[in-house]
Formats: C-alpha cells, sequence, structure tokens
C-alpha cells in the first residue's frame, strides 16, 4: 500500500477545493457559492477549507486560475495537430474558442460581474486576469514562433480573444442557437485582419468569406 505525504494529500485538498469552487460557480453563480457549500461538495472540513484559501475571494480567483491552467495544458495536447494543419491559424483560433466557452468562461464571467460591486475581488481579479488571459495568449504564440515577436500578430491575438469574449457573453446570458454562426463570420474577418497584417499561416474558405459578406441583424 502506498502511503501520499503530507505535501501530496495537501495538494490533493486544493485540487479538490477548487474543482468544486468552479462547480458552484457555474451552477449557483458567485453569490451562491458560499465556503461552506463548497467545503460540502469538496467533502472537506470548513476548517481545512479556511487553511488553504482564508477568504472566499481567495478561493474563487484560484479557482478559475487552477481552470484555466487545465485548459491551457489541454490545449498542449492539440499542439501537433495545430502545427499539421494547413490553416495554422485558422486552427489556433478554433483552439481558442474551444478554450473559453464551457466552465471556465461561466465561471470567470460571474466573478467580472460580481467584482463589480467587491471590491475585494475587484483586487484580486486585477492580478489574476492577466496571468490568465497572459498564459493562453503566450501557449498560442509559442505555436508560430516565427510571428511571434512581431507587435501585429500580439494585437492580433488580443483581439481575438477580445471578440470571442464578446460572442461567449450572450450564451452565458441566454441561449443563442446562433453562436457557432457568429463565431464562423468573425473568424473568417479574422482571419482577413491577419492577411492584411501579413501574417502567415492562415486563409478563408469560400464559405467563410460568404459569411463575412452576409450582414443581419446579429
Amino acid at each position: 500500500m502506498v502511503t501520499r505525504t503530507q505535501e501530496e494529500r495537501s495538494t490533493a485538498m486544493r485540487r479538490r477545493l477548487l474543482d468544486a469552487t468552479v462547480e458552484c460557480l457555474v451552477e449557483y453563480g458567485y453569490a451562491g457559492t458560499t465556503t461552506p457549500r463548497v467545503a460540502e461538495r469538496a467533502g472537506v472540513t470548513r476548517g481545512a477549507q479556511v487553511h488553504h484559501f482564508p477568504t472566499k475571494a481567495d478561493l474563487v480567483t484560484a479557482a478559475v486560475r487552477h481552470l484555466a491552467t487545465e485548459r491551457v495544458e489541454f490545449a498542449a495536447g492539440e499542439t501537433d495537430r495545430l502545427k499539421a494543419s494547413a490553416d495554422a491559424l485558422g486552427a489556433g483560433l478554433d483552439l481558442l474558442w474551444g478554450i473559453h466557452r464551457g466552465r471556465l468562461f461561466v465561471a470567470t464571467v460571474e466573478l467580472w460581474m460580481a467584482a463589480r460591486s467587491d471590491p475585494e475581488l475587484r483586487d484580486q481579479l486585477k492580478e489574476v486576469e492577466p496571468l490568465v488571459t497572459g498564459a493562453l495568449a503566450e501557449f498560442v504564440r509559442g505555436q508560430f514562433p516565427a510571428q511571434a515577436a512581431r507587435p501585429a500578430f500580439r494585437h492580433w491575438l488580443y483581439t481575438a480573444m477580445d471578440v470571442i469574449r464578446g460572442i461567449l457573453v450572450s450564451e452565458v446570458a441566454m441561449t443563442d442557437d446562433r453562436l457557432d454562426q457568429r463565431w464562423r463570420r468573425a473568424r473568417g474577418h479574422l482571419l482577413l485582419l491577419a492577411a492584411g497584417l501579413g501574417l502567415e499561416g492562415g486563409s478563408v474558405s469560400g464559405h467563410d468569406q460568404k459569411l463575412t459578406d452576409t450582414t443581419d441583424k446579429n
């Protein structure tokens, strides 16, 4: 029988707490994510939770950073497919889209909204948000070493993430059955922008071009 060290047990407990926090943020929102609820879901005592994360703000911001790290690790597993794509920039955009969708974005939006009226949480997010965004950007830049140093590529990448987050806000607030179509249209425009900036590795398909030429109320 293998006996875990105290450090291993502590790491496992922190992970349970962080996973439980993300689940609660998604299920109950920020207001409903109480520290007793998180501790109960994680299967740990309140004392243990407070030992690892003294305040709710500590807990929820650490949880978002933890989830973002998981998503970057997931993306790292897609590196070979990304590099093999004939449309590397397009594949990179689709990967960013996939990374942002789901629990990561829902949990993050909950914190953005709560931070408006919670100074402690706002101060925490000012530190965590650049780290989360920077980690995602650094991963993508690492897949395009020949272009990563160009300011144009950096600005294009951050613009792409702003576009993705803007589109996904509607998914958090309500069901949007045109979400994928909106993304395809935005993706086409982002690839056209990349071409205009002289960035290599992207191509706009006929279908994407058609979407960029389409104007509708959305």
